[in-house]
């Protein structure tokens, strides 16, 4: 089967279900990691997504891991923290939306524990599909931690960008996104921030795809900006598309990627995951046929979600992926 000139993808994330939440086991994470697969496979998805499951833990149930996960085995971070230091965390921008950091760097980082490579190979067996394997930038994640040890903020980012490096290099998913949803509210960072996710993107070895939004948390968006803003860091990207967030904001900022570096595909956001209503297909055609004559077609290759669909109930979630589908055969003019 030819690939599609423009593919169907999720962002990453998908609804615990309830089930695993309230027995979980090992056999019971495995289970749901292929209900998860299929469905995605029964709505006809081109490229598709554990849904994160590999990062499930019972006690995080609500955000998939996009933070602890990651943080919780390296070394050099400690989770315990003073009161001062809590109050440190608190007084930072942007970080409102989370009451207490990940932790406290008090020594050089490093990998710990921490083992993606063995994540993607408990999943990689269970379907034919193309597979996305996400992870989160290096940056957000250095936003969470409160710094005593590295000099900034950019030196603490560049050092968990090499464990993750180390850790996607050994990763041969068709598919690798990086999942960015804090810089999109501090683009007085993006003179630099492009430079430790380039550095875990370049180990890549399949695809190279990079998420950002401007939050998904219990329904609220947490940053405020604008794509212009971030258009100098786009293009300093070493990625082959981008997955950014459009139906929830509008479509009024399309006209700005046409300043997007040739080679750089757009990831179409169609789908609002903040909103219950699931979209018809015939409303997602006239999406990308806006975008398509806003931006061209060799510019819009990929069409999906918003964002990560975790807050929503499976039936929601599984309905607005059979209407992307449907609505991409019915721009393109398959079946």
């Amino acid at each position: 089967m030819s690939t599609p000139a423009i593919q169907t993808t999720v962002v990453g994330s998908y609804p615990v279900p309830a089930w695993l939440a309230a027995f979980p086991t090992a056999n019971a994470l495995r289970d749901a990691i292929l209900v998860v697969l299929k469905t995605q496979e029964l709505a006809g998805l081109d490229v598709i997504a554990d849904g994160e499951l590999s990062r499930f833990d019972v006690n995080h149930p609500e955000t998939n891991g996009m933070i602890d996960y990651f943080i919780r085995p390296m070394t050099g971070i400690d989770p315990g923290l003073s009161r001062e230091e809590l109050f440190k965390f608190r007084s930072a921008p942007g970080m409102k939306f989370r009451t207490q950091p990940a932790g406290v760097v008090r020594a050089p980082v490093g990998e710990g524990t921490l083992n993606l490579p063995a994540a993607w190979q408990a999943v990689k067996g269970l379907t034919s599909r193309p597979l996305k394997f996400t992870l989160t930038s290096p940056y957000m994640l250095a936003k969470t931690l409160v710094n005593v040890f590295y000099p900034d903020t950019r030196a603490l980012t560049m050092a968990l960008a090499e464990v993750l490096r180390r850790q996607v290099a050994d990763i041969d998913a068709a598919v690798v996104q990086v999942d960015e949803a804090n810089l999109t509210g501090h683009p007085e960072d993006a003179d630099w921030a492009h430079e430790p996710i380039n550095h875990v993107l370049q180990a890549v070895r399949g695809q190279k795809g990079l998420h950002l939004c401007f939050g998904n948390y219990g329904g609220q968006s947490i940053q405020k900006g604008y794509w212009r803003n971030l258009l100098p860091f786009l293009n300093r990207l070493d990625v082959d598309h981008l997955v950014l967030e459009f139906a929830r904001r509008g479509y009024d900022e399309l006209e700005v990627f046409r300043e997007l570096r040739p080679g750089i595909a757009l990831g179409l956001g169609v789908v609002d995951i903040k909103d219950n209503e699931v979209e018809s297909p015939d409303l997602i055609a006239a999406r990308l046929a806006h975008a398509v004559k806003v931006l061209g077609a060799e510019r819009v290759r990929w069409v999906h979600p918003d964002c990560g669909f975790w807050m929503l109930s499976r039936s929601v979630a599984d309905r607005k992926m059979a209407a992307l589908v449907a609505g991409r055969d019915k721009f393109l003019g398959l079946g």
